[in-house]
């Protein structure tokens, strides 16, 4: 079945599309939910979430632009709203200037699970802006009207979420590298 018709078909609430639909993308969405949320089970929520609103709002989507990414905004914007939701989560305000650090994920000694790991370690305001900013591509404007902070304040948050992995992973380095002797 085309991707066309499936659409017209969970438009029209068929079931069997709409599993369809969810097994195609159930996996790259809950990928994305995970870089967004604080644990797994937390991400299983938010992909839940982020499919009830594909399905109510499915028919909204009007074919021009990636579908895929259609849906990536999606999930995004469930995992985001969790968020908004939590009192005092971005509680914080931009405390001067943070020298901008630089990560060298590059390492072959660094699994992708380890990274992920790290990631997902870190205080959720830093966890966000870092995954918007760095993975996602938004800019500091965006990241600001998307969790409500001033751009000082992303700008802060992605330093700091950058000081923070770059000591985690400086730490794990040197732990394997004196394993190793």
């Amino acid at each position: 079945m085309s991707l066309k018709q499936l659409i017209k078909n969970c438009i029209k609430k068929d079931a069997k599309a709409q599993s369809q639909l969810y097994e195609q993308y159930a996996s790259k969405l809950f990928s994305l939910c995970l870089k967004y949320s604080k644990n797994y089970a937390e991400a299983e929520d938010n992909l839940h979430d982020a499919f009830i609103t594909i399905f109510n709002k499915i028919e909204q989507y009007n074919h021009k632009g990636s579908f895929e990414g259609w849906l990536k905004r999606i999930a995004i914007n469930t995992a985001l709203q969790r968020y908004r939701e939590d009192v005092g989560v971005f509680d914080i305000v931009n405390e001067g200037n943070i020298e901008d650090v630089s990560i060298d994920v590059n390492d072959e000694n660094l699994s992708i699970d380890f990274l992920l790991k790290i990631i997902q370690e870190l205080p959720d305001r830093y966890r966000l802006v870092f995954n918007l900013y760095v993975l996602d591509g938004y800019s500091h404007v965006e990241i600001s009207e998307l969790i409500n902070i001033s751009t000082g304040t992303s700008k802060s948050n992605l330093a700091r979420a950058r000081m923070i992995l770059k000591n985690k992973i400086e730490t794990y380095k040197a732990r394997s590298n004196s394993q190793s002797l």
